[in-house]
């Protein structure tokens, strides 16, 4: 955790990988399903079946940390085969696992084999996430996780608008299926940026303070940047003109996270941290990677090329965060 004490300067006592959350039943399952105790993880989605929000993130990072062990899914569904959380967790972790597998774009020509196996790999998530909507009709994450399927298998604008649609229609603030929908109409995968940066605002407009949606204006821009900036020098001065930096600083005017923090607050830091870093403003930058408590999220280091965790470490380095 990120502590202040006396004349020091803040620190990180230790950066913690993949975990973007203040969540402790999360870290706690995501350890037992390294271990292999899946069960642990199907008591921590049981548990949110009345907060969306909630359900999103945990099925989102317990398939991270079970890619590899879809057939011991499986196997707890012969157990149980109406348990619409085990579907839900399968059909997520297929599409995990699918895209670990993904064949760089620039090599698609070399490499159809390995598309064929990846888009192969994304079809096995369509039944169990079909399974997980039909137990359990009100849940909005079936639908979420399908937008990755149908972006990843390149279906057309009008697919990826009905299952956007289908989640937002069940839970209407619904984060993750904010951010899938700003990545679907990216330039990257066949959108336009006029389009993606319009929703990004709508969604903004409509958020409460709490809402970490105005997160999606900063995404929008490194989906944009990576697309049509690709060429630049990595250097901070070369993603975000004056003009971009005061938009994402009016986004940020925006949202407060409360005392009760969104499951997803952690990410918008980081999101809002890195754009902030990257426009030269550094005392915003500063107080978001701070607010991230040691916790990148992959979105948006990512972006920054390399590893996600070594440019948060030096982002925060470069800004007195951490030391070293």
């Amino acid at each position: 955790m990120l502590t202040t004490g006396g004349h020091h300067r803040p620190r990180a006592a230790r950066v913690i990988s993949g975990r973007p959350w203040q969540d402790p039943v999360l870290d706690r399952a995501c350890d037992a399903v390294r271990e292999r105790y899946l069960r642990v993880a199907v008591s921590a989605l049981r548990e949110t079946r009345t907060d969306a929000e909630l359900r999103s993130l945990r099925v989102e990072y317990l398939a991270k940390a079970a890619v590899g062990l879809s057939r011991g899914i499986e196997a707890l569904l012969v157990e149980d085969p109406y348990n619409p959380d085990l579907h839900l967790w399968l059909g997520r972790t297929l599409i995990e696992e699918a895209w670990r597998i993904r064949p760089t774009a620039r090599s698609r020509s070399q490499q159809a084999g390995g598309y064929q196996a990846f888009a192969k790999a994304l079809q096995g998530a369509r039944d169990p996430l079909k399974a997980a909507a039909e137990l359990f009709p009100d849940d909005p994450v079936p639908w979420e996780s399908m937008q990755w399927l149908a972006l990843g298998l390149e279906t057309d604008a009008s697919d990826k608008e009905a299952l956007w649609r289908r989640a937002i229609e069940r839970w209407p603030t619904l984060y993750g299926a904010h951010v899938a929908r700003v990545i679907s109409l990216s330039p990257q995968w066949g959108g336009v940026a006029e389009e993606m940066f319009d929703f990004a605002r709508v969604a903004m407009s409509m958020s409460a303070r709490e809402d970490p949606r105005a997160a999606l204006i900063p995404l929008a821009y490194f989906e944009y940047f990576v697309q049509e900036r690709s060429g630049l020098i990595k250097g901070s001065s070369s993603w975000f003109s004056e003009a971009e930096i005061r938009d994402v600083e009016a986004a940020a005017r925006g949202w407060h996270a409360g005392h009760d923090p969104h499951p997803r607050t952690l990410e918008a830091h980081n999101l809002f941290g890195a754009a902030f870093h990257l426009g030269d403003a550094r005392r915003p930058a500063r107080n978001h990677l701070l607010r991230t408590l040691g916790r990148p999220a992959a979105l948006p280091w990512s972006y920054l090329g390399g590893s996600a965790d070594e440019q948060y470490v030096k982002v925060c380095r470069h800004l007195n965060i951490i030391g070293g």
